[in-house]
């Protein structure tokens, strides 16, 4: 069955996360994603570790870079010297056929090697040109590297605001800001510009940041800023709601309690934890009034929480309807029940053999996405992807001695 973006042609001077996450959703929604990446490949198939976990595991007699495979299933690779003028005309010819264009090269590098907007719109005028980096193309850092652990996470705000007030700042699991925000940000703006396009005819150039993507994340902090006031960190011994707050069971097993509007849950929470006596307390009776004695609520939901494990407490949480979740490891998340029936995982076919991998996250019910291929080899698409844009292999085989490809 057809891809919702069958047919589409993409061109992706990527590397790491950003764009290859926003790449692998187009790809696994039916487009030709070709990814340009120079002899040495992109670096992040060399990475070999993250967080302590090895990103290479076994099949057979061979080893896979499983975070690659997650990130570039579906594509094509043309490996090329894009510091030579013949690999800049391959380039260019993969473009004047291609609807988008996107990148996360630094801004200053895709000037040089003449793969900036002003470049390439004089090739493909109605091309859908994308790209992120860490600060933007205007202000005193614009030419500043930016991963987004600086760019996206410290820089931002957002990592001044998490943690308990007095610790250090926390740190962040890689990549969140590249793939969770920035990537799907450049995808809705990729498809809004590609609806002008059709409309019109009309090309359209589109710029993200890490840093502009961070903000926005953090977009009730910085506005309550902007517009003069002060926000303040989290500390859930002071917790204003109560019931929006996270506590630990008797067995050590954390609960996020995630009730916003807590006046009609009240008396089913009162239930739940085994203290209708509190229903009608005058000092927790009302939103507000919880609000004015939150200290001393949260120390009695502390303490009859730590008498019971939590596999006492859910079962009531759920019969109350409370709106909560129990805190998980990875490990746990992956025999979720409701990650499961919900088709979060499927496999990924390699020649090696198959393994699980996370699916894209939207669910086209009428296309659904598929993944019929798994990540390519450095440059394992060159002869084929050069033949289609109408070179020889008499060409293929000087370029190949030239060390314009692979």
């Amino acid at each position: 069955m057809a891809g919702v973006l069958e047919g589409l042609k993409v061109v992706a001077m990527e590397h790491m996360e950003a764009i290859p996450v926003a790449s692998v959703w187009m790809a696994d929604w039916g487009a030709e994603v070709i990814k340009v990446e120079p002899l040495t490949g992109d670096m992040f198939r060399g990475l070999k570790g993250a967080h302590g976990m090895t990103t290479e595991i076994e099949i057979g007699d061979a080893s896979v870079n499983w975070t690659f495979q997650l990130f570039n299933r579906n594509k094509k690779s043309l490996a090329i010297n894009l510091k030579t003028n013949e690999g800049q005309q391959i380039l260019y010819k993969l473009i004047k056929e291609a609807d988008v264009f996107l990148s996360n090269y630094e801004l200053d590098s895709l000037k040089k090697l003449n793969a900036d907007y002003e470049s390439v719109s004089k090739i493909n005028p109605s091309i859908v040109y994308a790209t992120i980096s860490g600060y933007g193309s205007k202000g005193p850092d614009s030419e500043q590297r930016g991963f987004d652990h600086a760019a996206g996470w410290a820089r931002t705000g957002m990592q001044y605001m998490i943690g308990e007030p007095g610790s250090a700042p926390p740190r962040l699991r890689g990549g969140m800001i590249d793939r969770g925000v920035a990537a799907p940000q450049a995808l809705a703006g990729i498809l809004a510009a590609l609806y002008r396009k059709e409309k019109t005819g009309e090309g359209q150039e589109l710029e993200l940041s890490l840093f502009n993507a961070g903000i926005w994340t953090l977009a009730l902090d910085i506005e309550a800023a902007l517009v003069g006031i002060t926000a303040i960190k989290d500390d859930r011994t002071k917790a204003k709601n109560p019931l929006y707050n996270v506590y630990q069971a008797g067995d050590g097993r954390w609960f996020q309690m995630s009730m916003l509007q807590s006046d009609p849950v009240w008396p089913g929470f009162c239930k739940a934890i085994k203290k209708p006596e509190l229903e009608n307390d005058p000092r927790f009776n009302s939103m507000e009034v919880r609000e004015d004695n939150c200290e001393e609520l949260i120390r009695i939901i502390d303490e009859v929480l730590a008498s019971g494990d939590s596999d006492m407490w859910e079962p009531r949480f759920r019969e109350n309807n409370l709106i909560y979740a129990k805190v998980q490891s990875p490990t746990e998340v992956i025999t979720d029940p409701q990650a499961i029936a919900s088709e979060i995982f499927t496999d990924l076919p390699h020649p090696l053999g198959i393994f699980p991998v996370i699916a894209t996250p939207v669910k086209f019910k009428q296309n659904p996405a598929e993944i019929k291929t798994s990540a390519p080899e450095v440059g394992q698409d060159n002869e084929f992807t050069l033949i289609d844009l109408g070179y020889t292999w008499e060409d293929i085989a000087v370029l190949k001695d030239k060390g314009v490809i692979l």
